[in-house]
């Protein structure tokens, strides 16, 4: 069975500018699961946009590693060199954008 074929067992979406990333739950042929994390990239081209795609896949061996190091190297940035920046601001950005998104759709 292909990559492509193998099914989703959960999906989400992180919009962030031009850029979006995918989390996605998969299975393998032996009732394992690992997560893809893809960043899809939007650039101009011609008439119209292009995507460029960049995939991580991550197994149930590292998840632990995998989110200490993260959280360790945001926290890092956070309190150590930008201790005096407001991050809070773009969640706020965020829940604005879903709420002009949700009245797209009304």
């Amino acid at each position: 069975m292909a990559e492509k074929e193998r099914e989703e067992l959960y999906s989400k979406r992180v919009k962030a500018g031009k850029r979006t990333y995918f989390f996605d739950v998969k299975s393998t042929r032996a009732n394992d699961y690992y997560i893809t994390i893809t960043e899809s990239r939007r650039y101009p081209q011609g008439d119209g946009f292009a995507y460029e795609k960049h995939k991580m896949f991550l197994y149930k061996e590292d998840f632990d590693k995998f989110v200490d190091a993260l959280k360790n190297a945001v926290d890092h940035v956070k309190t150590e060199l930008m201790p005096e920046f407001d991050f809070s601001q773009f969640a706020a950005r965020e829940e604005e954008d879903e709420y002009r998104s949700d009245l797209k759709w009304e």
